[in-house]
């Protein structure tokens, strides 16, 4: 459906957060983007993860596959994955699929 540079991912860190903010398409073409650069947040970098996905257009299973493999990597190590809302698109897809209620939803901070 798209190309990996139709994802744009910027990590921020703060003292009690890092943030990734995806914009543009999650698919199947762009999820190992998104896996390597959550495989890069350090163990120790905060207690809490947050995928911002606000400017998130369209995700698909794969993209959620990534997601939700993000909450057990992280919950493996000792760390929280939240994620903020995103578009309608990507809050149904959560919704339909029931994988929202396995997400913590914050803000994007």
């Amino acid at each position: 459906m798209g190309a990996p540079d139709q994802l744009q991912i910027e990590v921020r860190e703060e003292p009690d957060r890092v943030i990734l903010r995806l914009d543009g398409e999650l698919d199947m073409a762009s999820a190992p983007l998104l896996r390597g650069a959550l495989e890069q947040v350090q163990p120790d970098a905060a207690a809490m993860i947050v995928l911002d996905l606000e400017r998130l257009r369209f995700i698909d299973s794969t993209g959620l596959r990534v997601i939700l493999w993000a909450r057990e990597h992280y919950l493996w190590r000792g760390q929280e994955l939240a994620v903020t809302p995103g578009s309608p698109q990507v809050q149904r897809l959560l919704a339909v699929s029931g994988a929202g209620e396995h997400l913590r939803l914050t803000s994007s901070g």
